[in-house]
């Protein structure tokens, strides 16, 4: 048995003091620092101690076994809480009940595990009860640690507790838990003894010190549990160690009317407003807010039933949000009319919320701007707010079923499924759902992240659903008590529509509505405070935003976005036209030089048309223009019918084309005669889109209107690739110049996306002008995938933890990073003046971005859409 590196693993709070504070995240977890925070200045917080992170991985990592030094660090944790609280572990007279909880580095909402009241056994309820003067919150308190430990501890299933539960709630003729007196609960503990023993084979544990070292166990293993793996995978959560546990004193919310327990945040997490916010349940404790059992009140009517905690609370949240310099989620109990603060954290919020927070703190002077662009807006926030919203202009004759609580803003038009697992298998078949559910559970992740949008029946604005929902820009409408959810039939009603599983629904986030069928959608508009924020974005940023834009339509979009430029111009998607496919098709099926100029000359007035208005679009921001890239097989038809119909467009014979068609075709055409190798091959191509690139850069000129063409070859691998074509280009160009008497600046550089480019890269920069790393095709090179087959087992793998992210949407930083750290690199040294970028998916996903900015990249370029995104990413790394 060994200890851990760091001898300390147990570290305590509260009392007016700790021996943390909450730059030790990694160690404690985000709970345990803020708890050792909150006690460090002074706030009401139950006594406790946090163990480790570190002995959480130790744990994992050993086969469930504890570091030497955990058992007698936790007992001496134990004894504080004793001295601070006044009470003892197991005592018959004065009983010290806790809490353990789980507390990650990084917020993860209800995926692991917690256990209340533990430290009951049928001699410390009676204590409980004759020292509170109140034998039914004793019981009560008992039957629900049974509950919990059973199933967090034992894996019990929570339905077991619950059909209990039930029955004799229809035994009593009463609806609600809180009508059950004492006698009732008294029977209803010894059946819910009698439910842990036939699931375990055992009596139910006396022990305080057993009941403990269980519950730490437990805790430790829902780290590695389905539902939480699965949540940091979606949310991209990598490098922790493992959980914190926080064991503290228990504080009661349902020992009677004058006690409490709620979530508040300190300004509303959809809207931003700056309002306190949140909900709390009179008489209760604090898994029954967040698990949507019982509809809490709104947090303003506390003011109306206990005026003086509500007052304090009020208080401890504007300290709390100008200490942290963000806005707080806070939870906490009343006992007996004494306020006591359970945890803080920053406050998980939409899209717009966050926009107006940054924008109202930095104006009441709470935060700097710098701090709101580094710490009170997340890039995916930034995404949400692109999300589209249901047209209220258009009723579409769709009937509303119900009406919710606007858990989280945006549009969510699917097909009904109730399971999660249904919604996983919904996603990888391409059809949109939306999750129904009576409550979610952290069981359900996998369904929420694939479904487009989230409903529940039961619920309030700090349920599950919402909370999570909120986190991730998913449109969520929680407690709709409208339906009635049928898991038997596959159906919900609201008594006049009743809607099947697989019909169509549409949800309104932002207004908490529920419509029958299809809703028509609409783009989002940005207000002013978004304007305002992204100019400080703007203003801290170094490395260039660009986009990748074949449109004039989409460029125009990218430079509302914030754009500076296109990093990336596709040619090849400007001949899908029909008569442009007519004539690349004409080009392909040539058999002379003669025939192949022939078909490219009527190509030619398309394209330089295409480019000019790409240009006069973006009028003096630099458009990068890739040479064709795909192979030629790609702008020919497969099926035989259409085949026969082509060839009778061409004129020329069914079975000449046929062949044609056939040696067209590759084995492998991601690694065939595509890019730089069909320039070489036939030159005239390249000449073609040179002459109308610089020749539509040439009319403009004429108009006065700025242009700057980079000419980018693609696929290149070796030097003297790159140098061929660039002869081809120049040599164009001259004869251009000469023809027309005018000239323009241009550059010719390239896409560096086979690894060898990469590793010869300081060969290729003597000539070229610019780099621009393809990091789909270097991704797809480095790792042997094949981008349009990888999903089959990509899903597997990050499963299974071979890989951690799918690197086709995060840059692998570890391999295909070094091919871009060498590649600039090894460029620089030969021409320090290069200008180096990327033009990947990845030019928008923040983690890719902040690695560009650490190595000196010059620019990402992006989809429109991921323009904002980019942008904040690029200041958030200056920044860090």
């Amino acid at each position: 048995m060994q200890t851990v590196k760091d001898e300390k693993v147990v570290f305590t709070f509260g009392g007016g003091g700790a021996e943390g504070d909450r730059s030790m995240k990694q160690l404690l977890g985000g709970k345990g620092a803020n708890l050792a925070e909150m006690s460090s200045i002074g706030l009401p917080v139950p006594a406790g101690f946090t163990i480790s992170t570190e002995a959480c991985h130790y744990y994992s990592s050993h086969g469930g076994i504890w570091p030497r030094n955990l058992k007698q660090s936790v007992k001496d944790g134990i004894h504080f809480i004793e001295e601070k609280m006044g009470t003892r572990f197991g005592d018959s007279e004065h009983p010290l009940l806790i809490s353990v909880r789980s507390g990650a580095a990084v917020s993860m909402p209800g995926m692991m595990d917690t256990v209340l009241n533990l430290g009951l056994n049928d001699y410390t309820v009676e204590a409980l009860m004759r020292h509170t003067n109140n034998e039914r919150f004793a019981y009560d308190s008992y039957r629900r640690f049974i509950d919990m430990f059973g199933c967090v501890v034992m894996g019990i299933s929570h339905e077991k507790f619950e059909h209990a539960l039930e029955d004799l709630k229809e035994t009593q003729g009463v609806e609600h838990d809180t009508e059950l007196d004492t006698e009732s609960l008294k029977e209803l503990v010894d059946r819910y003894k009698a439910v842990y023993r036939k699931a375990t084979g055992y009596m139910f544990p006396d022990d305080p010190y057993e009941q403990l070292e269980k519950a730490v166990n437990a805790v430790f293993e829902s780290w590695d549990s389905d539902r939480a793996v699965k949540y940091r995978r979606i949310n991209h959560i990598t490098g922790l160690l493992g959980t914190g546990v926080n064991v503290q004193a228990m504080v009661y919310g349902n020992m009677g009317d004058d006690c409490a327990t709620g979530v508040c945040f300190t300004r509303n997490p959809s809207t931003g407003e700056n309002r306190f916010y949140g909900e709390f349940l009179l008489n209760a404790q604090g898994e029954d807010v967040v698990a949507g059992i019982r509809t809490p009140q709104d947090i303003k009517a506390l003011q109306n039933v206990m005026p003086d905690p509500y007052r304090e609370l009020v208080g401890i949240g504007k300290k709390l949000e100008k200490h942290y310099g963000n806005m707080q989620d806070i939870e906490f109990t009343i006992q007996k009319g004494t306020l006591y603060i359970l945890q803080t954290r920053n406050g998980k919020r939409t899209g717009h919320a966050a926009i107006r927070i940054a924008s109202d703190m930095v104006a009441e002077g709470l935060v700097e701007k710098r701090h709101a662009v580094k710490s009170l807006v997340e890039p995916g926030h930034l995404d949400q707010l692109l999300h589209p919203q249901i047209d209220q202009k258009n009723s579409n004759g769709n009937a509303v079923i119900g009406q919710g609580l606007p858990a989280s803003p945006g549009a969510a038009v699917g097909k009904v499924v109730f399971t999660s697992e249904e919604a996983e298998q919904a996603v990888i078949d391409g059809t949109p759902v939306i999750l129904v559910r009576i409550e979610t559970s952290p069981e359900d992740v996998g369904g929420m992240s694939a479904a487009e949008g989230i409903l529940t029946s039961r619920g309030g604005m700090t349920s599950h659903a919402a909370v999570v929902a909120r986190g991730w820009g998913k449109p969520c409408v929680a407690g709709c008590g409208d339906i009635i959810i049928n898991y038997e039939n596959n159906t919900f009603t609201n008594g006049e529509i009743t809607i099947h599983e697989g019909e169509w629904i549409s949800i309104d986030g932002a207004r908490g509505t529920v419509y029958q069928g299809k809703k028509d959608v609409v783009k989002p508009e940005l207000d002013e405070d978004y304007h305002t924020f992204m100019t400080w974005v703007d203003e801290i940023r170094k490395m260039r935003v660009r986009t990748n834009a074949d449109t004039p339509e989409d460029s125009k979009r990218a430079l509302e976005f914030g754009a500076e430029g296109i990093g990336l111009c596709r040619t090849e998607h400007m001949f899908f036209g029909e008569e442009r496919i007519k004539a690349i098709r004409k080009m392909i099926v040539s058999n002379s030089l003669e025939e192949r100029k022939e078909a490219l000359e009527k190509l030619l007035p398309y394209q330089k048309k295409d480019f000019t208005e790409i240009f006069r679009v973006m009028k003096g921001f630099p458009v990068t223009i890739r040479l064709l890239d795909p192979p030629l097989h790609e702008f020919l038809p497969d099926e035989p019918e259409e085949i026969k119909k082509v060839a009778g467009e061409l004129g020329i014979r069914h079975s000449e084309f046929a062949e044609k068609v056939r040696l067209l075709r590759e084995f492998n055409p991601m690694l065939g005669h595509r890019g730089c190798r069909l320039g070489i091959s036939y030159p005239e191509i390249t000449e073609m889109q040179t002459r109308a690139i610089l020749g539509a850069a040439i009319e403009l000129k004429k108009e006065k209107i700025k242009v700057i063409p980079e000419i980018m070859v693609p696929l290149i691998g070796t030097p003297q690739e790159f140098r061929s074509q660039k002869l081809v280009i120049n040599n164009t160009a001259a004869d251009l110049f000469e023809e027309t008497g005018e000239s323009v600046e241009y550059k010719v550089g390239t896409m560096i996306e086979i690894p060898r480019a990469a590793l010869v890269a300081d060969q290729i920069a003597r000539d070229a002008e610019f780099f621009s790393f393809g990091t789909n095709d270097l991704t797809q090179m480095t790792f042997g995938y094949s981008r349009d087959d990888a999903a089959k087992f990509l899903g597997e793998y990050i499963k299974e933890g071979i890989l951690q992210q799918d690197p086709f949407q995060v840059l692998d930083t570890e391999g295909v990073g070094q091919l871009i750290e060498m590649g600039t690199r090894l460029g620089r040294e030969t021409k320090p003046e290069l200008k180096v970028g990327i033009c990947g998916e990845h030019g928008g996903e923040p983690s890719s971005v902040s690695f560009c900015y650490e190595h000196g990249l010059d620019y990402v370029s992006c989809s429109p859409f991921r323009v904002p995104v980019a942008r904040l990413a690029a200041a958030q790394a200056t920044l860090k």
